[in-house]
């Protein structure tokens, strides 16, 4: 059954008026009307099997058949602050993210960041990424789309870690402390914050602010990762030791 998100607000007396782009997904791409079913999602974990009553020029009409929890989401919230790179890094990054279960993205300047957007500029590509994770959330079949944020420079995005969730800092000069070992010694938190540096990676004085808020920084290893990868990376290290990641929640 073909699926769509829709604002909450858009469901009126188990009533649902689809417009835009995904009414005309609906019906010039899949070519649906009347008695065709198909599956909405609030962004906020609800789905809802609805029938499509009538379809006009756009919009489509549906009826609400059914209402349940949409799932597909981790046990353990995953917020990745994330550098921001150059190019398509930045795009790569949020797909990715999403489909393995990042709850939010917040991009970041660092003192090495060769990127740096102007108001208009960061508008748009907040907006960019944004829809990104919106198309990757239905690929994957989440029933909630992150939250991309708007830029923040480090110190702001530190202050916004909230007491009592683990903060992680993969950096390269760090040598003892190994996240495989950091995962096996925790028990499973409500939230875990990934920070990630920019291509040039993070300074030492970024790292020690980082420690002040709590943040742990740790190594992934004796390979570096491009911050493209390395966000993906812990993601998927974090849900498969504390999350659904391998089958099991």
């Amino acid at each position: 059954m073909p699926r769509f998100f829709i604002k909450p607000e858009q469901i009126q007396n188990n009533t649902v008026v689809i417009t835009g782009t995904e009414a005309h997904h609906i019906t010039r791409v899949l070519r649906l009307g009347p008695g065709s079913k198909v599956t909405l999602l609030d962004g906020c974990g609800n789905l809802y099997v609805t029938q499509i009553e009538r379809t006009e020029k756009g919009g489509v009409h549906c009826r609400v058949l059914q209402r349940e929890r949409a799932g597909g989401e981790p046990p353990v919230r995953v917020v990745l602050v994330q550098g921001i790179a150059k190019g398509e890094r930045m795009d790569y990054v949020i797909q990715k993210g999403t489909e393995l279960g990042a709850s939010e993205f917040f991009p970041v300047y660092c003192r090495r960041s060769v990127v740096r957007l102007d108001a208009k500029k960061e508008a748009a590509r907040r907006e960019r990424w944004q829809r990104i994770a919106l198309e990757a959330s239905k690929q994957c079949g989440r029933g909630v789309v992150p939250l991309v944020h708007e830029p923040v420079d480090w110190s702001a995005a530190l202050s916004l870690i909230p007491t009592g969730a683990l903060a992680l800092v993969p950096w390269e000069e760090e040598t003892s402390c190994a996240l495989k070992e950091e995962l096996k010694v925790r028990p499973r938190p409500g939230e875990v914050y990934i920070l990630i540096g920019p291509e040039g990676g993070l300074e030492k004085r970024e790292v020690d602010e980082a420690r002040r808020h709590g943040a742990i920084p740790v190594t992934l290893g004796p390979r570096i990762l491009r911050t493209e990868t390395a966000g993906p990376a812990v993601i998927t290290m974090v849900l498969y030791q504390w999350g659904d990641l391998g089958g099991e929640g």
